[in-house]
């Protein structure tokens, strides 16, 4: 018997490790999602592209969490009165604790996100 719990202990804690890394993963996945919402949503408040585009930096770079290294990759849409802003994020994720199952080091995670703009707004 101390056998069998010898080699089912390795097992199970690989288990648990993959739980955790399917956690982490959503998680991620769901903050780096809120991430560029924010970031879209802070473009879409500006009044000129530049400012939008720097607002949209900012919000990325203000994004928490198990987040580290975010950066915007992409701002396009038509910033005009009743256009839209679209965002793509990318931030680097680090994998530590779960070398055991074969992920360490670091993963690049991307989010999209886009934003109406008032079409009311007078923009420059």
């Amino acid at each position: 018997m101390s056998v069998e719990v010898v080699l089912a202990i390795p097992i199970l804690v690989m288990l648990m490790l993959l739980v955790v890394a399917g956690g982490r993963y959503v998680s991620v996945k769901a903050d780096i999602e809120s991430a560029a919402r924010d970031a879209a949503r802070a473009a879409s408040f500006e009044r000129d592209a530049y400012a939008a585009r720097s607002a949209a930096v900012a919000a990325a770079e203000r994004a928490d969490g198990n987040l580290s290294r975010c950066q915007l990759e992409r701002f396009g849409g038509s910033f005009v009165a009743g256009g839209q802003v679209d965002i793509t994020i990318s931030c680097l994720v680090s994998n530590t604790g779960l070398g055991m199952i074969g992920l360490s080091g670091e993963r690049r995670f991307t989010g999209q996100s886009s934003a109406p703009i008032d079409q009311y707004r007078r923009t420059g």
